[in-house]
């Protein structure tokens, strides 16, 4: 009696394989991509309602899934998790990522698109998480070094030299000011926000700051000021300077006119 062959197993069929790579093929040809200034990504498609409805149909019923699943496998395969991004969000910040560059996938090298999408993705999500890293090395670099710099002579600096002149006077001056200048003024967001936080910080100075390390010394700390306006405004330092300058003249024509 023979014995009985064992059954082959069937291939398993890949997630993206050559009928993906003719949907993307076939999408590309639909229609034409177009620089768009005014648009998140940069560009917008153009083409026909029905170009746009096939686009559509390819998409749904042969790309969606793919593309789901090369994000999914390239994050688990790498591990490149986000320290500040649930897996949810990171897996759709980078699917929204790959869409913006569908376009840039050029057939006409006979390359695979399941690779141009897969190194796009790779180089995304690393660079996502190189700046997590450096973000969180200078939030700890930061937490380190702030206490003695705010106990610093050298990062400080008098805002109001004569001990004559009340501080709470002065301080309240410039805040009436900031508002006049804002409701006078036609500001972009950012100066807004700028205007906004400063408005608060000194109005609210003597809940904020030490009295101990204020009274006597009149001194502002830069650096903790700074720190206060990119909490309130969510803005880079680099963009919280730029918009102050729009304050600053504020301050010294009070002070030439007090001092």
């Amino acid at each position: 009696m023979s014995e009985k062959k064992p059954k082959r197993r069937k291939k398993k069929q890949p997630y993206f394989g050559p009928n993906e790579e003719e949907a993307v093929r076939e999408y590309l040809k639909l229609g034409k991509v177009i620089e768009d200034p005014n648009s998140y990504s940069g560009y917008i498609w153009t083409g026909t309602t029905e170009e746009e409805r096939l686009r559509d149909k390819i998409y749904l019923e042969h790309l969606k899934d793919p593309l789901n699943k090369i994000v999914e496998s390239i994050i688990r395969t790498y591990k490149l998790y986000s320290k500040s991004m649930e897996y949810e969000d990171l897996h759709s910040d980078a699917l929204s990522f790959l869409h913006i560059k569908f376009h840039k996938f050029k057939p006409s090298k006979e390359k695979k698109s399941y690779s141009y999408y897969g190194t796009v993705c790779k180089h995304y999500l690393l660079g996502k998480l190189i700046k997590d890293d450096k973000k969180l090395k200078i939030q700890t670099q930061y937490e380190e070094i702030a206490p003695k710099v705010e106990e610093s002579e050298k990062f400080s600096y008098n805002n109001v030299e004569n001990n004559d002149v009340e501080l709470g006077d002065f301080i309240k001056k410039i805040a009436e000011k900031i508002k006049g200048e804002m409701s006078e003024k036609i500001l972009n967001d950012n100066e807004v926000k700028v205007g906004n936080a400063l408005v608060k910080i000194l109005e609210g100075w003597e809940n904020i700051f030490d009295n101990d390390n204020m009274t006597g010394k009149n001194k502002f700390n830069k650096n903790l000021i700074l720190l206060y306006m990119r909490n309130m405004t969510s803005l880079s330092t680099k963009d919280i300077r730029n918009a102050m300058k729009r304050y600053k003249s504020i301050y010294e024509i009070l002070k030439d006119e007090n001092f």
